[in-house]
């Protein structure tokens, strides 16, 4: 089930490459350090969200989106 889910991540970035072309570059690298980011953060609390288990390794406080301005445009970045 979790491979469906970063399937649907890398699918995404791809349909807009090929709509946007280059255009849609910055859109799918927000999405694609979005994604990084959460699998990062999985890795780190030995958890996923939500996620009890006896390894868990701590807890995340939450986040604040953020905006990087970069080459690509706006990069907006959730986590």
């Amino acid at each position: 089930m979790t491979q469906q889910k970063e399937d649907t991540a890398i699918r995404t970035i791809f349909e807009i490459i090929n709509s946007d072309g280059m255009e849609g570059l910055g859109e799918a690298v927000s999405i694609l350090i979005n994604k990084a980011m959460k699998v990062e953060r999985a890795s780190a609390l030995n958890a996923h969200p939500w996620q009890p288990t006896e390894n868990r390794t701590g807890y995340a406080n939450g986040f604040k989106d953020k905006v990087v301005v970069s080459r690509l445009g706006n990069l907006h970045l959730e986590r």
